[in-house]
């Protein structure tokens, strides 16, 4: 009996095939909800490296703390003012990428 063999597929290929194609809008929303995911999750590390609450943090850049769980569940309704005081008071650097077309912006 002959072995079968078994095709593997990439990452972008099963995106590709369950999610939409790059540029789609059905692909768009799912990589916007990642970043925002991922940036809520390095908020939370972050706040923790520095052992403050989120109680605490809340009170340094003047939201509640329900904000802040809100922000590192999932930082999707957060302003990019918001998430420049949160990194700001932890003292972390945060550096946004713009890509227009070829050329990139880094905005610091």
């Amino acid at each position: 009996m002959a072995k079968e063999k078994i095709k593997s597929y990439s990452l972008d290929e099963m995106k590709d095939e369950f999610i939409g194609k790059k540029g789609t809008k059905e692909r768009d929303e799912y990589e916007y909800e990642l970043r925002m995911d991922v940036l809520g999750k390095m908020i939370k590390t972050a706040r923790q490296e520095r052992n403050l609450t989120q109680e605490q943090l809340g009170e340094l850049i003047g939201v509640q703390k329900s904000q802040i769980s809100k922000l590192e569940s999932s930082a999707n309704s957060a302003t990019i003012d918001t998430i420049l005081k949160v990194f700001r008071a932890l003292k972390a650097e945060i550096n946004f990428n713009v890509k227009i077309e070829k050329d990139y912006i880094q905005l610091a």
